[in-house]
């Protein structure tokens, strides 16, 4: 067993090649918690409403896809799916990406405690395993979510994975944003964005937008770039 040293000096465990994610310290467990029960809550008093509603309905209810989410909006992505999509189709399930970091960690608990398939991974550290995880979960008939700006930044620049998740699952992409019209914006790289009780909430849900199997370089940039211009359309601050 060999390990590379995090920034804290402490060695992380690689077997056989393969990173070992971080797993969520005792402490990150209950913030973990009391995230999770802050959700649960503050999404009671929420009052939503969906921007084109029938269109929008029939996009979230054709079928698995990879619902892709900027990442300061990450604290209802979970709630949206609930609501639009689990409610109304019981059996769809969900895996996202948390990166693998300690922060990860706790992050990947609080979707795990909502119900979701946590998949450990980051374009700097563990990719390529989590890429493939997330394919094989796919193969099982699983919804993907991802922040495709995440979890660093820079916000809205919208990196190419997904496009190379969905050219290696044959999953569509489905673009999700919120507009909260009372909201506390975090003073992090993301301005992530907590709703405040009992706001307004306009959901925005884009059309499936399909992806060749083998896109070349050209096609892959065309791709990211409309994406981006569609979901920065989508994300009114």
């Amino acid at each position: 067993m060999s390990g590379e040293t995090s920034t804290s000096g402490r060695r992380r465990p690689v077997r056989s090649g393969i990173v070992v994610p971080e797993r969520p310290t005792f402490g990150g467990r209950l913030i973990a918690r009391a995230i999770h029960t802050f959700i649960r809550t503050v999404d009671l008093t929420l009052r939503y409403r969906l921007d084109e509603p029938e269109r929008a309905r029939e996009s979230l209810l054709a079928g698995p896809a990879i619902f892709t989410i900027w990442h300061n909006r990450l604290a209802l992505s979970v709630m949206l799916y609930r609501r639009y999509v689990q409610s109304v189709q019981r059996g769809r399930r969900m895996a996202a990406i948390a990166s693998a970091s300690r922060d990860g960690a706790t992050l990947a608990r609080v979707i795990e405690l909502l119900g979701v398939e946590p998949v450990r991974g980051s374009s700097s550290r563990r990719g390529g395993q989590a890429l493939l995880e997330m394919a094989t979960l796919a193969q099982k008939g699983y919804d993907l979510a991802v922040t495709p700006d995440g979890p660093r930044g820079p916000r809205y620049k919208l990196q190419p994975g997904v496009i190379g998740l969905a050219a290696t699952t044959g999953l569509p992409i489905v673009l999700a944003s919120f507009h909260a019209a009372w909201k506390k914006e975090v003073p992090s790289w993301d301005r992530f964005q907590i709703p405040l009780p009992g706001s307004p909430i306009t959901v925005f849900i884009s059309d499936r937008i399909h992806v060749p199997p083998e896109p070349d370089a050209d096609e892959r940039e065309r791709l990211r770039a409309g994406v981006e211009q569609q979901l920065l359309a989508m994300s009114r601050d």
